[in-house]
């Protein structure tokens, strides 16, 4: 029995997978000795090749390609796992005695998470007890957004 969401086999789905597969697989220890080996054999062929232009390229253009699509992969498991982490947080939030004014914080604004911080500093200057701050400080970002 699965209570999750269905899985198509659409692109996103394979990506998705390939992105955590390739994540976990070039993230190891393995993938580092690897590369370190690459490096020592490249560096070992410039005698061969005479520190030439075409030797240094070799490297050059290989490591540019690498970085450029391992951006994209980091990136999208990055995403993936901030989204599960928040979702985790808010399920926690709001099944809680916790303040539901900070379920989907995320998605504020950096002007409301400054006000926010504002807000709790002069709070905690004040005295105020958390719970109330964060009340306080609800009510003050609403205020100025309407």
């Amino acid at each position: 029995m699965n209570d999750g969401p269905a899985r198509g086999h659409g692109v996103n789905d394979r990506f998705r997978s390939f992105a955590m597969r390739a994540s976990d697989r070039l993230g190891s220890h393995w993938s580092f000795a690897i590369a370190v080996l690459v490096v020592l054999a490249w560096l070992l062929t410039g005698p061969i090749f005479h520190y030439s232009n075409a030797w240094q390229l070799v490297i050059n253009t290989g490591t540019t390609i690498v970085t450029f699509l391992m951006v994209f992969l980091i990136q999208a498991t990055q995403n993936r796992d901030a989204k599960a982490i928040h979702l985790k947080l808010d399920e926690l939030i709001r099944s809680s005695e916790a303040r539901n004014v900070f379920a989907d914080l995320e998605d504020a604004d950096e002007q409301e998470l400054d006000a926010f911080k504002d807000e709790f500093r002069k709070l905690r200057n004040q005295g105020v007890g958390s719970g109330e701050a964060a009340q306080a400080a609800h009510r003050f970002i609403h205020k100025r957004r309407h």
